[in-house]
């Protein structure tokens, strides 16, 4: 199955979480994790993002060429938009973009003018908020606002578990999921969280690559699991917080009003969802590629390809999900051989079409004004 599901447009994951939380050390634990993409960084202060590393892979400035591919750029919230039209440029070839926020960051702020920006070639890629476990009860007393945070955030990592007792840590996931988004969460020490929760392994074979620069992956291939300063050696047998993940392949068209039942309600800890649908008779041209994540869903269509087989196949990414229910659901949603043959009502597919983004063009013959 093709990965790509976003019609061709590049997620923005933002990365936040207050200070000492450990969101620059999970973010140099996925640009070294990579899978062969293009990562650019944007990050409100350079913190410990690799500076070492920069310096190897050729220049430290405001704008940094590094890792084959990988900006990184120190910038304010207010040039996030001409930032974001730079990096999604066709010919920089990123296949996602991290916003690192800083430590006192408004994340809200970010998400809104990600989500409001008209830039075609950008999606919403979800809210990573990093929470300090050992620190819990203290930052949410210091930041009263963190509760507001973790209630729109899209995936929770809960960081330096390594601190905690087990029932600490368990006290501290209870709290969080009183909060109320329905966020997965996930437990990592040292921000080693699996890399697959955020992007797939790029589909860009090596040899498109004219020219090597040496990488994050480059500098650390001869050191072992990963490295976190002094503390590399104390945390090398950690294994990685992995995530669950349930595939559904069918060659039965779906049923548009159960689907977006179904992913109108996902359930607590469902992060994404991606791949492609088939609504058979509802609209035959079609098929419709899927990306949501977190809240955040959206549907792309476009032509069946020429000798492709129509069927549906999806991709369901999270943490703590009951997978066996979850394929259930999905079965359900499949249309029965009658509801197949019959004629769907006009109104069958406005609620898919309600996560269909117009084109500007579009927009603007039905409003000249």
């Amino acid at each position: 199955m093709n990965p790509s599901t976003t019609g061709d447009q590049i997620p923005v994951v933002v990365l936040a979480g207050f200070l000492g939380s450990g969101k620059t050390t999970l973010l140099n634990h996925l640009l070294r994790r990579r899978a062969g993409n293009r990562i650019a960084v944007v990050v409100n202060d350079f913190g410990a993002v690799e500076i070492d590393a920069m310096t190897v892979a050729g220049q430290v400035g405001s704008t940094v060429s590094l890792g084959n591919g990988c900006l990184c750029c120190a910038v304010d919230a207010s040039e996030l938009d001409g930032y974001l039209e730079r990096l999604s440029r066709p010919a920089a070839r990123i296949d996602l973009i991290v916003i690192e926020a800083s430590g006192l960051a408004e994340p809200q702020e970010l998400v809104r003018m990600i989500l409001t920006g008209d830039n075609p070639r950008t999606v919403y890629g979800g809210l990573v908020q990093v929470v300090d476990a050992a620190e819990f009860d203290a930052t949410r007393r210091r930041h009263p606002e963190t509760d507001r945070h973790l209630a729109i955030a899209d995936l929770v990592v809960l960081n330096k578990t390594d601190r905690v007792t087990p029932a600490e840590h368990e006290r501290v996931l209870g709290v969080i999921g009183t909060l109320g988004s329905g966020a997965a969460v996930v437990s990592a020490s040292y921000g080693r969280i699996d890399p697959g929760l955020l992007f797939d392994p790029a589909a860009r074979p090596a040899e498109d690559e004219k020219i090597h620069q040496l990488s994050f992956e480059d500098l650390r291939a001869d050191e072992g699991e990963d490295h976190a300063g002094e503390h590399a050696g104390e945390h090398a047998h950690h294994p990685h917080t992995g995530y669950e993940s349930v595939s559904y392949d069918e060659r039965a068209a779906m049923d548009p009003r159960r689907l977006m039942a179904f992913l109108d309600s996902r359930p607590e800890g469902l992060y994404r969802v991606k791949g492609f649908v088939d609504f058979g008779a509802a609209d035959p041209a079609n098929r419709y590629a899927v990306h949501a994540v977190g809240r955040f869903l959206r549907f792309y269509p476009e032509p069946w390809p020429r000798g492709t087989e129509r069927r549906t196949q999806l991709v369901l990414i999270g943490s703590g999900i009951d997978r066996d229910a979850l394929a259930k659901e999905l079965t359900v949603c499949a249309a029965t051989e009658t509801e197949a043959a019959t004629a769907p009502d006009e109104s069958a597919m406005w609620g898919v079409l309600r996560y269909v983004r117009s084109e500007p063009a579009a927009e603007e013959a039905a409003d000249p004004a």
